[in-house]
Protein backbone atom coordinates (compact mmCIF):
# COMPACT_ATOMS: atom_id res chain seq x y z
CA UNK A 1 0.00 0.00 0.00
CA UNK A 2 1.16 3.59 -0.94
CA UNK A 3 2.34 6.21 1.69
CA UNK A 4 -0.87 8.45 -0.50
CA UNK A 5 -3.39 5.29 0.33
CA UNK A 6 -2.45 5.09 3.63
CA UNK A 7 -3.09 8.99 4.31
CA UNK A 8 -6.18 8.55 2.76
CA UNK A 9 -7.20 5.49 4.17
CA UNK A 10 -6.57 7.51 8.08
CA UNK A 11 -8.22 10.69 7.15
CA UNK A 12 -11.47 8.50 5.74
CA UNK A 13 -11.27 6.75 9.16
CA UNK A 14 -11.30 10.06 11.06
CA UNK A 15 -14.56 10.80 8.54
CA UNK A 16 -16.44 7.60 9.43
CA UNK A 17 -15.81 7.97 13.17
CA UNK A 18 -16.75 10.82 13.15
CA UNK A 19 -19.95 10.63 11.22
CA UNK A 20 -20.95 7.47 13.89
CA UNK A 21 -20.56 10.03 17.15
CA UNK A 22 -22.85 12.45 15.23
CA UNK A 23 -25.37 11.19 14.82
CA UNK A 24 -25.13 10.31 18.61
CA UNK A 25 -24.20 13.80 18.99
CA UNK A 26 -27.33 14.45 17.65
CA UNK A 27 -29.32 12.53 20.53
CA UNK A 28 -27.79 14.01 23.54
CA UNK A 29 -30.65 16.38 25.62
CA UNK A 30 -29.13 19.56 26.40
CA UNK A 31 -28.53 18.71 30.17
CA UNK A 32 -25.88 15.99 29.04
CA UNK A 33 -24.26 18.51 26.17
CA UNK A 34 -24.03 20.88 29.21
CA UNK A 35 -22.84 18.23 31.60
CA UNK A 36 -20.14 17.49 28.83
CA UNK A 37 -18.88 21.20 28.44
CA UNK A 38 -18.41 21.53 31.91
CA UNK A 39 -15.96 18.48 32.24
CA UNK A 40 -14.21 19.88 28.85
CA UNK A 41 -13.84 23.67 31.06
CA UNK A 42 -12.38 20.99 34.31
CA UNK A 43 -9.89 19.38 32.00
CA UNK A 44 -8.34 22.50 30.47
CA UNK A 45 -7.40 23.32 33.87
CA UNK A 46 -6.55 20.12 34.80
CA UNK A 47 -3.93 19.88 32.43
CA UNK A 48 -3.01 23.73 32.22
CA UNK A 49 0.83 22.39 32.87
CA UNK A 50 0.98 19.64 30.02
CA UNK A 51 -0.02 21.90 27.84
CA UNK A 52 1.70 24.73 28.20
CA UNK A 53 4.67 22.60 28.34
CA UNK A 54 3.49 21.38 25.10
CA UNK A 55 3.02 25.05 24.05
CA UNK A 56 6.05 26.20 24.99
CA UNK A 57 7.65 23.67 21.99
CA UNK A 58 5.83 25.64 19.24
CA UNK A 59 6.23 29.07 20.38
CA UNK A 60 10.18 28.49 20.63
CA UNK A 61 10.00 26.76 17.48
CA UNK A 62 8.01 29.80 15.97
CA UNK A 63 10.57 31.99 17.36
CA UNK A 64 13.30 29.99 15.92
CA UNK A 65 11.93 30.42 12.64
CA UNK A 66 11.79 33.73 12.88
CA UNK A 67 7.60 34.57 13.04
CA UNK A 68 6.40 37.93 13.56
CA UNK A 69 5.74 39.04 17.14
CA UNK A 70 2.10 39.10 16.26
CA UNK A 71 2.06 35.41 15.09
CA UNK A 72 3.99 34.60 18.22
CA UNK A 73 1.32 36.03 20.18
CA UNK A 74 -1.76 34.03 18.69
CA UNK A 75 0.00 31.09 19.31
CA UNK A 76 0.78 31.78 22.51
CA UNK A 77 -1.15 30.46 25.56
CA UNK A 78 -0.52 31.48 28.94
CA UNK A 79 -2.74 30.26 32.41
CA UNK A 80 -5.13 32.97 32.05
CA UNK A 81 -5.77 32.86 28.28
CA UNK A 82 -6.53 29.20 28.95
CA UNK A 83 -8.86 30.02 31.50
CA UNK A 84 -10.44 31.90 29.19
CA UNK A 85 -11.14 29.15 27.15
CA UNK A 86 -12.20 27.19 29.87
CA UNK A 87 -14.66 30.08 30.75
CA UNK A 88 -15.68 30.24 27.17
CA UNK A 89 -17.12 26.43 27.08
CA UNK A 90 -18.61 27.43 30.90
CA UNK A 91 -20.39 30.47 29.19
CA UNK A 92 -21.70 28.10 26.36
CA UNK A 93 -23.39 25.46 28.99
CA UNK A 94 -25.03 28.39 30.68
CA UNK A 95 -26.69 29.36 26.85
CA UNK A 96 -30.20 28.35 25.39
CA UNK A 97 -29.60 25.61 23.60
CA UNK A 98 -30.53 26.11 20.05
CA UNK A 99 -31.07 22.56 18.71
CA UNK A 100 -34.96 21.48 18.60
CA UNK A 101 -36.37 25.37 18.69
CA UNK A 102 -39.36 25.73 16.82
CA UNK A 103 -38.13 27.82 14.00
CA UNK A 104 -41.64 28.20 12.73
CA UNK A 105 -45.05 26.07 12.15
CA UNK A 106 -48.27 26.45 9.78
CA UNK A 107 -50.41 24.17 8.17
CA UNK A 108 -50.09 23.35 4.90
CA UNK A 109 -52.38 21.13 2.08
CA UNK A 110 -55.06 19.49 3.20
CA UNK A 111 -54.35 20.43 6.84
CA UNK A 112 -50.87 18.64 7.12
CA UNK A 113 -49.34 20.39 10.03
CA UNK A 114 -45.61 21.63 9.49
CA UNK A 115 -43.23 22.22 12.13
CA UNK A 116 -39.77 23.62 10.86
CA UNK A 117 -37.36 22.66 13.94
CA UNK A 118 -33.39 23.84 14.26
CA UNK A 119 -31.35 20.85 14.02
CA UNK A 120 -27.24 20.04 14.02
CA UNK A 121 -25.69 20.83 11.07
CA UNK A 122 -23.99 17.12 11.13
CA UNK A 123 -19.83 16.62 11.20
CA UNK A 124 -17.51 19.87 10.84
CA UNK A 125 -14.56 20.22 9.22
CA UNK A 126 -12.11 23.18 10.86
CA UNK A 127 -8.81 24.05 9.02
CA UNK A 128 -7.03 26.77 10.84
CA UNK A 129 -3.78 28.73 11.42
CA UNK A 130 -2.04 28.89 14.90
CA UNK A 131 -4.71 29.64 17.13
CA UNK A 132 -4.83 27.12 19.60
CA UNK A 133 -7.88 28.77 21.23
CA UNK A 134 -9.16 28.38 18.35
CA UNK A 135 -9.54 24.15 19.10
CA UNK A 136 -11.04 24.58 22.20
CA UNK A 137 -14.02 27.18 21.20
CA UNK A 138 -14.84 24.93 18.00
CA UNK A 139 -15.07 21.93 20.26
CA UNK A 140 -17.13 23.54 22.61
CA UNK A 141 -19.56 24.86 20.13
CA UNK A 142 -19.79 21.89 17.66
CA UNK A 143 -20.59 20.16 20.99
CA UNK A 144 -23.30 22.49 22.41
CA UNK A 145 -25.10 22.43 18.87
CA UNK A 146 -24.55 18.49 18.93
CA UNK A 147 -22.22 18.52 16.12
CA UNK A 148 -19.21 16.30 15.77
CA UNK A 149 -15.81 18.15 14.55
CA UNK A 150 -12.87 16.97 13.30
CA UNK A 151 -10.09 19.71 13.67
CA UNK A 152 -7.28 20.33 11.23
CA UNK A 153 -4.21 22.85 13.02
CA UNK A 154 -1.34 24.35 11.46
CA UNK A 155 1.82 22.45 12.31
CA UNK A 156 3.24 25.82 13.98
CA UNK A 157 0.42 24.84 16.84
CA UNK A 158 0.90 20.97 16.19
CA UNK A 159 1.69 20.42 19.95
CA UNK A 160 -0.50 23.01 21.41
CA UNK A 161 -3.48 21.17 19.54
CA UNK A 162 -2.61 17.66 20.14
CA UNK A 163 -2.86 18.50 24.27
CA UNK A 164 -5.66 20.28 24.06
CA UNK A 165 -7.64 17.51 22.22
CA UNK A 166 -5.83 14.94 24.43
CA UNK A 167 -7.55 16.92 27.87
CA UNK A 168 -11.26 17.79 26.01
CA UNK A 169 -11.47 14.00 24.40
CA UNK A 170 -10.68 12.58 27.70
CA UNK A 171 -12.94 15.06 29.43
CA UNK A 172 -15.73 13.91 26.76
CA UNK A 173 -15.60 10.30 27.65
CA UNK A 174 -15.68 10.77 31.26
CA UNK A 175 -19.00 12.57 30.53
CA UNK A 176 -20.51 9.90 29.18
CA UNK A 177 -20.49 11.36 25.25
CA UNK A 178 -18.57 9.67 22.31
CA UNK A 179 -14.94 11.03 22.09
CA UNK A 180 -14.87 11.02 18.46
CA UNK A 181 -17.34 13.75 17.93
CA UNK A 182 -14.17 15.84 18.50
CA UNK A 183 -10.91 14.39 16.90
CA UNK A 184 -7.90 16.05 15.18
CA UNK A 185 -6.01 15.59 12.11
CA UNK A 186 -2.49 15.36 13.40
CA UNK A 187 -0.81 14.97 9.61
CA UNK A 188 -0.17 18.69 9.33
CA UNK A 189 0.94 18.06 5.06
CA UNK A 190 -0.58 20.50 2.06
CA UNK A 191 -1.60 16.64 0.84
CA UNK A 192 -3.78 15.53 3.95
CA UNK A 193 -5.41 18.66 4.28
CA UNK A 194 -6.33 18.74 -0.05
CA UNK A 195 -7.58 15.13 0.91
CA UNK A 196 -9.45 16.49 3.57
CA UNK A 197 -11.04 19.20 1.59
CA UNK A 198 -12.36 16.44 -0.47
CA UNK A 199 -14.20 14.64 1.73
CA UNK A 200 -17.56 15.23 1.19
CA UNK A 201 -18.78 11.38 1.86
CA UNK A 202 -18.19 12.75 5.94
CA UNK A 203 -17.75 16.44 6.05
CA UNK A 204 -21.18 18.88 5.96
CA UNK A 205 -19.46 21.70 5.53
CA UNK A 206 -16.09 23.17 6.16
CA UNK A 207 -15.02 26.15 7.86
CA UNK A 208 -11.32 27.66 7.43
CA UNK A 209 -9.97 30.12 9.89
CA UNK A 210 -7.08 31.98 9.34
CA UNK A 211 -4.94 34.60 6.98
CA UNK A 212 -5.97 35.24 3.34
CA UNK A 213 -3.47 32.49 1.62
CA UNK A 214 -5.37 29.91 3.71
CA UNK A 215 -8.75 31.06 2.96
CA UNK A 216 -8.58 31.32 -0.53
CA UNK A 217 -6.85 27.64 -0.94
CA UNK A 218 -10.04 26.38 0.75
CA UNK A 219 -12.70 28.47 -1.10
CA UNK A 220 -10.55 27.50 -4.60
CA UNK A 221 -9.73 23.77 -4.15
CA UNK A 222 -12.97 22.53 -1.07
CA UNK A 223 -15.92 20.18 -2.51
CA UNK A 224 -17.04 20.52 0.50
CA UNK A 225 -19.22 23.33 1.28
CA UNK A 226 -17.59 26.05 2.73
CA UNK A 227 -17.71 29.01 5.28
CA UNK A 228 -15.58 31.56 4.48
CA UNK A 229 -14.33 33.55 7.68
CA UNK A 230 -11.88 35.76 9.06
CA UNK A 231 -9.79 38.08 6.84
CA UNK A 232 -9.84 41.41 9.16
CA UNK A 233 -8.95 44.67 6.73
CA UNK A 234 -10.74 46.56 9.19
CA UNK A 235 -11.50 50.57 8.67
CA UNK A 236 -12.19 53.18 11.20
CA UNK A 237 -13.62 56.08 9.75
CA UNK A 238 -12.94 59.56 11.77
CA UNK A 239 -16.09 61.59 10.85
CA UNK A 240 -15.80 65.92 11.02
CA UNK A 241 -18.05 65.44 14.20
CA UNK A 242 -16.25 63.10 15.84
CA UNK A 243 -15.08 63.69 19.26
CA UNK A 244 -11.49 63.61 18.59
CA UNK A 245 -10.75 62.27 22.11
CA UNK A 246 -12.67 59.50 21.84
CA UNK A 247 -11.90 58.68 18.35
CA UNK A 248 -8.11 58.72 19.26
CA UNK A 249 -8.59 56.48 22.15
CA UNK A 250 -10.90 54.05 19.85
CA UNK A 251 -8.20 54.05 17.12
CA UNK A 252 -5.38 53.05 19.71
CA UNK A 253 -7.66 50.55 21.08
CA UNK A 254 -8.66 48.80 17.63
CA UNK A 255 -4.63 48.82 16.37
CA UNK A 256 -2.95 48.57 19.84
CA UNK A 257 -4.37 46.17 21.76
CA UNK A 258 -4.00 42.70 19.50
CA UNK A 259 -3.27 43.96 16.08
CA UNK A 260 -2.97 40.34 15.20
CA UNK A 261 -5.86 39.54 14.98
CA UNK A 262 -8.55 39.69 12.54
CA UNK A 263 -10.87 42.03 14.00
CA UNK A 264 -7.72 44.83 14.51
CA UNK A 265 -8.16 47.93 12.89
CA UNK A 266 -5.70 47.91 9.63
CA UNK A 267 -6.76 51.21 7.92
CA UNK A 268 -7.36 54.53 9.42
CA UNK A 269 -9.78 57.68 7.41
CA UNK A 270 -9.73 61.00 8.13
CA UNK A 271 -12.30 63.61 6.81
CA UNK A 272 -10.24 66.63 5.57
CA UNK A 273 -12.34 68.97 7.69
CA UNK A 274 -10.14 67.92 10.93
CA UNK A 275 -7.11 66.27 9.25
CA UNK A 276 -4.65 68.81 10.25
CA UNK A 277 -6.30 69.09 14.34
CA UNK A 278 -6.79 65.35 14.84
CA UNK A 279 -3.78 63.49 12.30
CA UNK A 280 -0.85 65.24 14.24
CA UNK A 281 -1.87 63.87 17.64
CA UNK A 282 -2.99 60.53 16.68
CA UNK A 283 -0.18 59.82 14.64
CA UNK A 284 2.41 60.52 17.90
CA UNK A 285 -0.06 58.57 20.28
CA UNK A 286 0.34 55.47 17.33
CA UNK A 287 3.77 55.62 16.61
CA UNK A 288 4.76 55.88 20.47
CA UNK A 289 3.44 52.74 20.83
CA UNK A 290 5.47 51.26 17.98
CA UNK A 291 2.92 51.36 15.33
CA UNK A 292 4.08 52.09 11.25
CA UNK A 293 2.49 54.74 9.92
CA UNK A 294 1.71 54.32 5.70
CA UNK A 295 0.02 57.26 4.72
CA UNK A 296 -1.34 58.82 1.77
CA UNK A 297 0.26 61.89 0.12
CA UNK A 298 -2.07 64.86 1.48
CA UNK A 299 -1.77 62.94 5.21
CA UNK A 300 1.67 62.02 5.53
CA UNK A 301 2.36 65.82 5.86
CA UNK A 302 0.75 65.83 8.99
CA UNK A 303 2.81 62.78 10.19
CA UNK A 304 5.80 62.66 11.51
CA UNK A 305 8.26 59.58 11.08
CA UNK A 306 5.24 58.07 8.20
CA UNK A 307 5.79 56.65 4.96
CA UNK A 308 4.04 56.30 1.78
CA UNK A 309 1.49 54.21 1.42
CA UNK A 310 1.36 51.79 -1.46
CA UNK A 311 -2.09 51.15 -3.39
CA UNK A 312 -0.97 47.39 -1.88
CA UNK A 313 -1.20 48.89 2.05
CA UNK A 314 -5.07 50.08 1.74
CA UNK A 315 -5.82 46.47 0.84
CA UNK A 316 -3.51 44.63 3.04
CA UNK A 317 -4.65 42.96 6.19
CA UNK A 318 -1.03 43.05 8.25
CA UNK A 319 -2.01 41.33 11.17
CA UNK A 320 0.59 43.62 12.87
CA UNK A 321 1.45 47.04 14.24
CA UNK A 322 1.32 49.09 11.09
CA UNK A 323 -1.61 51.15 9.83
CA UNK A 324 -3.09 52.83 6.31
CA UNK A 325 -4.39 56.27 6.75
CA UNK A 326 -5.47 58.13 4.42
CA UNK A 327 -7.60 61.69 4.26
CA UNK A 328 -11.08 61.93 2.61
CA UNK A 329 -12.84 64.16 1.61
CA UNK A 330 -16.10 63.23 3.35
CA UNK A 331 -18.63 60.41 4.28
CA UNK A 332 -19.24 58.99 0.66
CA UNK A 333 -16.00 58.89 -0.56
CA UNK A 334 -14.88 56.86 2.97
CA UNK A 335 -17.86 54.74 2.08
CA UNK A 336 -16.48 54.39 -1.38
CA UNK A 337 -13.11 53.74 -0.21
CA UNK A 338 -13.76 50.87 2.34
CA UNK A 339 -16.20 49.32 0.03
CA UNK A 340 -12.77 48.93 -2.50
CA UNK A 341 -10.70 47.99 -0.11
CA UNK A 342 -12.38 46.18 2.52
CA UNK A 343 -13.07 42.58 3.33
CA UNK A 344 -16.36 42.89 4.65
CA UNK A 345 -15.54 41.94 8.08
CA UNK A 346 -15.99 45.22 10.33
CA UNK A 347 -15.97 48.75 9.69
CA UNK A 348 -16.26 51.75 12.23
CA UNK A 349 -17.25 55.78 12.18
CA UNK A 350 -16.41 57.85 14.56
CA UNK A 351 -19.20 60.49 14.82
CA UNK A 352 -21.42 63.10 16.40
CA UNK A 353 -24.07 63.27 13.57
CA UNK A 354 -26.74 60.42 13.20
CA UNK A 355 -27.35 60.65 9.66
CA UNK A 356 -23.70 60.19 9.05
CA UNK A 357 -23.56 56.60 10.92
CA UNK A 358 -27.07 55.82 9.80
CA UNK A 359 -25.74 56.28 6.38
CA UNK A 360 -22.07 54.90 7.08
CA UNK A 361 -24.15 51.31 8.74
CA UNK A 362 -26.28 51.16 5.14
CA UNK A 363 -23.52 52.38 2.41
CA UNK A 364 -20.99 49.69 3.70
CA UNK A 365 -20.52 46.46 2.83
CA UNK A 366 -19.27 44.45 6.06
CA UNK A 367 -20.92 41.57 8.22
CA UNK A 368 -20.39 43.98 11.65
CA UNK A 369 -20.68 47.59 11.90
CA UNK A 370 -19.39 49.80 14.44
CA UNK A 371 -20.42 53.41 15.52
CA UNK A 372 -18.13 54.83 18.15
CA UNK A 373 -17.16 52.06 19.20
CA UNK A 374 -13.56 49.87 18.18
CA UNK A 375 -13.89 47.35 16.05
CA UNK A 376 -12.13 44.69 18.60
CA UNK A 377 -15.86 44.76 19.96
CA UNK A 378 -16.84 41.74 16.92
CA UNK A 379 -16.47 38.92 18.94
CA UNK A 380 -18.14 35.96 20.06
CA UNK A 381 -17.81 36.42 23.47
CA UNK A 382 -18.14 40.11 23.17
CA UNK A 383 -21.85 39.59 21.40
CA UNK A 384 -22.45 37.40 24.45
CA UNK A 385 -22.09 34.16 22.22
CA UNK A 386 -20.05 32.47 24.28
CA UNK A 387 -17.70 31.96 22.13
CA UNK A 388 -17.34 31.90 18.31
CA UNK A 389 -16.25 29.57 15.80
CA UNK A 390 -15.14 31.83 13.10
CA UNK A 391 -16.17 35.56 11.84
CA UNK A 392 -17.93 34.75 8.41
CA UNK A 393 -17.39 37.77 6.01
CA UNK A 394 -19.77 35.89 3.60
CA UNK A 395 -23.53 36.26 3.40
CA UNK A 396 -24.77 32.43 2.94
CA UNK A 397 -25.62 30.98 5.54
CA UNK A 398 -23.87 33.15 8.34
CA UNK A 399 -22.56 36.27 8.67
CA UNK A 400 -20.16 38.14 11.13
CA UNK A 401 -19.50 36.25 14.61
CA UNK A 402 -20.66 32.59 14.26
CA UNK A 403 -22.11 31.41 17.55
CA UNK A 404 -24.71 28.73 18.15
CA UNK A 405 -27.66 29.52 16.05
CA UNK A 406 -25.41 29.13 12.93
CA UNK A 407 -23.91 25.98 13.68
CA UNK A 408 -27.51 24.92 13.25
CA UNK A 409 -29.79 23.99 10.07
CA UNK A 410 -33.06 22.80 10.39
CA UNK A 411 -35.82 20.26 9.31
CA UNK A 412 -39.65 20.32 8.45
CA UNK A 413 -41.48 17.58 10.69
CA UNK A 414 -44.60 16.65 8.92
CA UNK A 415 -47.44 15.21 10.30
CA UNK A 416 -50.34 14.05 9.02
CA UNK A 417 -53.63 11.80 9.60
CA UNK A 418 -53.20 9.29 6.97
CA UNK A 419 -53.53 11.83 3.94
CA UNK A 420 -52.96 10.81 0.38
CA UNK A 421 -52.25 14.04 -1.92
CA UNK A 422 -55.14 14.54 -4.12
Amino acid sequence: MTDVQDRKNAIYALGAGAAAAAARMALLSTGEKNRILMSMAAALRDDVEVILGKNAIDVAAAKDKGMTAAFVDRLTLTPARIDDMAKGLEDLAALKDPVGEVVGGWKGAQDIEITKIRVPLGVVGMIYEARPNVTADAAGICFKTGNAVILRGSGEAKESNIAVVAALRRAVREAGGPDDALLLLEDTSREAAAEFMRMNQYLDVLIPRGGAGLIQTVVNESTVPVIETGIGNCHVYVDDSADLHSALDIIINAKTQRPGVCNAAESLLVHRDIAAEFLGPAGKALRELGVELRACPESIRYLEGAKAATEEDYGAEFLDMIVSIKIVGGLDEAISHINAYGTKHTEAIITKDYEAARRFAQGVDAAVVMVNASTRFTDGGMFGFGAEIGISTQKLHARGPMGLEEMTTYKYIVQGEGQARL
